[in-house]
């Protein structure tokens, strides 16, 4: 008889994870009731929103402890009791911490045969999704604006600026350490990048965007976002993506300067990609074949083992992930 594997969640967590937030749990694979399929989960995406889906309701009702740990990911159907569905079809959903989900069918997408199964984790994933929408749709950008992006080494941050160069903006990125700024100007193309840990990052943006900031695709919040407002230009956007530097603070900090909005007659507007999900067929043909063309990259960053996915996690927030972090649970097909 097949074991599912699984994490459940034990505890809110305060600050970064830890294991004891969490308990292991072996079990006999579910069984799959009419209209469902069995899924054999390939890849755990790992986003930094887990923290909020753990900690407290949100755009979503947190997690129930003792249930398990919610994550979206890429696996193979090993049963279907579903017609659209067949064992060896590849598909993306909300699975969780686990080894197998049964899950409905309808909660499923079936992916296409003949692309890296890393790309769904990606560009043509959630990831790409955010990325496009959060700066096409909110950002708005135009020829020759000047597009700043925070954690633009991550997942969403290195795609946005990407996308950005292909509409002609001039593109800065924060990111943290010296590697993560030589590889978004070297190999993705931005045109500078800014260490935060290496200086401050209010007096960067006077050097790298002399003229000011049209927009700015925030992912972390804080103190950064502070830096961002106070050098924008008149009418400038920014899409808030996330607010990673808060998920785990023990004290909220920043921004102190939103009344520049004002000032500067700019907007700030949240989004979910979940509102864009319904527009998705209007994406991923762009990001495809950009994706192709090799105008747009990605990186992965895989960890091996479902055990390691608390401690894995983890690297979010300490800012040791490069591009998109996720767990490979199972070998794929």
């Amino acid at each position: 008889m097949k074991t599912n594997k699984q994490w459940r969640l034990a505890a809110r967590p305060a600050g970064l994870f830890k294991e004891s937030d969490f308990s292991w749990r072996e079990e006999p694979v579910p069984e799959i009731s009419d209209g469902s399929v069995l899924v054999r989960v390939i890849y755990l995406s790992l986003d930094p929103t887990q923290k909020v889906w753990a900690t407290t309701d949100s755009y979503l009702p947190a997690v129930p402890l003792g249930e398990v740990m919610r994550g979206g990911g890429v696996g193979v159907v090993e049963r279907s009791r579903h017609p659209s569905f067949a064992p060896g079809d590849i598909v993306q959903g909300m699975f969780g911490w686990q080894l197998y989900a049964a899950v409905p069918a309808q909660t499923v997408n079936k992916l296409p045969k003949g692309i890296p199964l890393g790309a769904f984790l990606g560009v043509l994933g959630h990831i790409g999704l955010t990325a496009y929408f959060g700066l096409l749709d909110v950002g708005q950008p135009k020829e020759g604006d000047t597009l700043v992006v925070s954690a633009a080494a991550g997942a969403v941050g290195s795609l946005a600026g990407q996308i950005g160069k292909i509409k002609g903006c001039r593109v800065v990125g924060i990111a943290g350490g010296d590697e993560k700024c030589r590889w978004i100007r070297e190999e993705l193309g931005f045109d500078a990048a800014i260490n935060y840990r290496a200086e401050k990052v209010a007096d960067a943006l006077k050097r790298e965007c002399p003229e000011g900031i049209d927009i700015y695709f925030d992912n972390v919040g804080g103190e950064i976002l502070e830096a961002a407002l106070g050098w924008l230009k008149l009418h400038a956007r920014i899409p808030m993506c996330g607010a990673i530097s808060q998920y785990t603070a023990a004290e909220m900090r920043g921004p102190r300067n939103l009344s520049n909005l004002i000032s500067r007659r700019a907007k700030i507007e949240g989004f979910l990609v979940s509102d864009y999900m319904p527009r998705a067929a209007e994406a991923i043909p762009k990001l495809l074949e950009w994706m192709n063309s090799g105008r747009l990259k990605f990186r992965l960053d895989i960890v091996d083992g479902l055990e390691q996915a608390p401690r894995a996690v983890n690297k979010l927030f300490e800012g040791t992930n490069l591009g998109k972090l996720a767990v490979k649970v199972s070998p794929e097909p």
